[in-house]
């Protein structure tokens, strides 16, 4: 059960074409905003729709890294049911100070059940 939740959360870094292609639209409009020579409505539409397509990207992006995230946090709580040593991720609990037991985790693509 982890390893599938580590396989999706590895399978969610991957370069979404769908971020990179609204990201070039965007910035394509806003760069090709510059160099229209109308005064106006052209301008300002191109201008605004590349401001706009980036920001949705942002927020889109931001939404799949969140939920990627659930993904690794499962994976981590799955292998901590089952195995020893447990893995400690969330190190928000310790504070400005690592505590004594503090390891770097590598998480690789197998894990040994």
């Amino acid at each position: 059960m982890a390893s599938e939740f580590l396989e999706k959360y590895q399978d969610g870094t991957k370069v979404q074409w769908h971020n990179a292609a609204l990201g070039t639209i965007g910035t394509s409009m806003i760069i090709s905003s510059f160099f229209v020579n109308s005064s106006g409505s052209n301008k300002k539409t191109l201008l605004i729709g590349g401001i706009t397509s980036i920001i949705v990207n942002f927020l889109m992006a931001r939404t799949f890294e969140a939920s990627n995230e659930r993904h690794l946090n499962r994976a981590i709580l799955e292998y901590n049911k089952r195995n020893l040593p447990q893995i400690e991720f969330n190190q928000t609990g310790l504070g400005n100070k690592k505590s004594n037991s503090y390891k770097t985790v590598y998480l690789e693509k197998k894990w040994s059940f």
